[in-house]
């Protein structure tokens, strides 16, 4: 193992046996060392490799930047989250979520605070992850002193979910904005304000939440030709009108404000999600 650059007295960056570079930390470890001599790999005390190249320049660049101590308590909050959730995580939220935090630590010994306009929206469509960013807010708050505006619980949500869905911060916004307008555009047909707390309308959210994954994605469902299947939706809308119109216009909304177009059958589903939270007096 060669140290490729000497980052400060305790951290390197290095070249492994197989031509990997990684970033080692140590006491001392980078003390009066030059680019190419060999690494005592005893003084090594944790190190960090990420598999994608672009990653890993991330990651030596964060590591100039912030303090490391942050890198570390990031790295203990992203295991505690795989201990509570039953999805992987992109490796690349140790990048994201550690500067995210060292910046917002940054922010608060300067009297800075960002609101997130998104937050309510985040505690709606992401309860499991938002419920994790408040439990970072406190661990921050137990190892530094450091209290955080709550807000910051839904942006460490949102670079959960971002994790989980391999996506990017801003692509992530435009997912969680489209997610609000669909409950906005189903609200204002509806001219009722749903139960955040119901089964029915945490159902209907993990749907949307689907759907626009799936749009993200481009693996939206297709109308297929089958006959049971085209009967099946035919029945929808005769007996669904109220709520198949509802689908139409969340469709729409998605369609004019983001360019993408949903099937009927997906459209069928969003039918079958609607007509069951009975908002309406009586069916449709």
């Amino acid at each position: 193992m060669r140290i490729k650059k000497v980052i400060n007295n305790n951290i390197l960056c290095v070249i492994d046996e197989k031509g990997h570079e990684m970033i080692v930390t140590g006491k001392g470890i980078g003390f009066k060392r030059k680019t190419g001599e060999r690494v005592d790999e005893t003084t090594i005390e944790k190190s960090y490799r990420m598999e994608e190249k672009s990653d890993q320049r991330k990651l030596r660049e964060l590591v100039e930047q912030i303090p490391i101590e942050h890198l570390k308590l990031t790295e203990d909050l992203i295991e505690s989250m795989k201990a509570q959730l039953n999805v992987k995580l992109n490796e690349s939220l140790l990048i994201t979520l550690a500067d995210h935090i060292s910046f917002a630590i940054q922010r608060k010994n300067q009297g800075i605070a960002f609101k997130n306009p998104l937050s309510g929206s985040v505690m709606c469509f992401y309860p499991t992850e938002y419920q994790l960013g408040r439990q970072c807010l406190k661990i921050l708050e137990e190892r530094y002193g450091i209290t955080l505006d709550p807000d910051e619980a839904s942006f460490i949500a949102l670079h959960i979910v971002n994790a989980e869905l391999n996506t990017d911060m801003s692509e992530m916004h435009d997912m969680t904005n489209m997610l609000d307008g669909c409950v906005r555009v189903t609200e204002f047909y509806y001219h009722k304000k749903f139960d955040r707390n119901s089964l029915d309308f945490s159902r209907f959210i993990v749907h949307l939440r689907y759907l626009v994954q799936r749009l993200y994605q481009n693996k939206t469902l297709e109308d297929t030709q089958d006959v049971n299947d085209i009967m099946f939706r035919e029945l929808i809308k005769r007996n669904c009108k109220e709520h198949y119109e509802c689908a139409n216009r969340i469709a729409a909304y998605i369609e004019t404000n983001y360019d993408k177009v949903i099937s009927d059958e997906e459209k069928i589903y969003i039918t079958i999600h609607l007509k069951r939270l009975n908002i309406l007096d009586q069916p449709g």
